[in-house]
């Protein structure tokens, strides 16, 4: 078996029985071609590796590739879900990845953007062509309901209802959840249906119609890189992060901060579990600073009575 029939079937097993995300499923097998052209450079065989010459490959991919402690632990799962998948199939007798340590990640703090960027970010977008209607569509979609980038793009036009103010979303694991966007962002979803998507879909393959929300100029469905592509462009002229997943993050944010119990954003956001989304209770320090300065002249005056 080749290198590519090998990580086709490994792709396969990953979808098929560890119901892997297609996205998750697609980073593994980045991860393992990445891991077999190591091992062939070095002229290793996977049959008979052991644990400190993965810890080789690893050393060797946070030098040359500068990666984190994040990227690491990740390559560490991969590699442990690779070697499970090659005992299966015969290849090798043990899995030598399970001895590996995972490095000490340092507590991570989700990025948002503050009203004063968002609103510049959302505001950049040249509303007066059908491209720049649609990015300023997507921008205000992801941060009103919260959505991954990949929910985004998955939309298609009848998920969308205006009315309700509801939109059914396929989130990881092929899950599929409703989630709600508020007026402004209805507003934007209207005009881009009628302005914006008429004028992409005339430019449509093969004259098939698709039944994306979100479309490029050739009519088909937008993709996560074009997205991105977009967003990093608009970031970029106003001085902040390229991670369009920082909407998201604004949004989760935003929720805790007016007022939103944790289950109701964990819901809202697709979370399977609730320790994923008390990331997010992390607060602003000038929040916090202001939510101490009115209360504590009301506690003053209380004890003075």
């Amino acid at each position: 078996m080749n290198k590519t029939e090998l990580l086709n079937r490994y792709f396969s097993r990953l979808i098929a029985i560890e119901r892997r995300a297609l996205l998750t499923a697609q980073t593994y097998r980045l991860e393992m071609h990445k891991f077999l052209d190591y091992i062939d450079s070095k002229k290793l065989d996977a049959a008979q590796l052991s644990p400190s010459e993965l810890s080789a490959y690893l050393e060797t991919r946070r030098k040359t590739d500068h990666i984190d402690s994040r990227s690491i632990a990740k390559a560490v799962s991969c590699l442990r879900s690779f070697f499970r998948f090659l005992i299966d199939e015969g290849i090798c007798a043990d899995n030598p990845a399970l001895t590996l340590e995972l490095p000490r990640r340092r507590a991570y703090l989700p990025e948002t953007l503050g009203k004063e960027k968002l609103e510049e970010l959302l505001k950049r977008a040249d509303t007066g062509t059908p491209l720049g209607l649609r990015n300023r569509t997507i921008y205000e979609v992801i941060y009103s309901a919260g959505l991954r980038v990949s929910e985004a793009v998955g939309l298609d036009v009848r998920d969308i209802d205006l009315s309700g103010g509801f939109a059914k979303v396929r989130g990881k694991g092929r899950k599929e959840r409703i989630v709600v966007f508020g007026q402004e962002a209805a507003l934007w979803i209207k005009r881009y249906l009628e302005e914006s998507r008429p004028a992409l879909a005339q430019g449509r393959a093969s004259g098939r119609y698709s039944p994306a929300l979100f479309i490029g100029i050739s009519g088909r469905r937008l993709s996560r890189k074009g997205i991105w592509r977009n967003y990093s462009i608009t970031a970029a002229v106003v001085g902040t992060s390229s991670r369009v997943h920082n909407l998201r993050h604004s949004f989760a944010t935003d929720l805790l901060a007016g007022g939103a119990d944790l289950r109701t954003v964990q819901e809202l956001l697709g979370h399977a579990d609730l320790a994923t989304t008390q990331i997010y209770t992390h607060v602003d320090s000038s929040l916090l600073r202001e939510s101490h300065r009115r209360f504590m002249p009301n506690l003053k005056e209380h004890l003075n009575r």
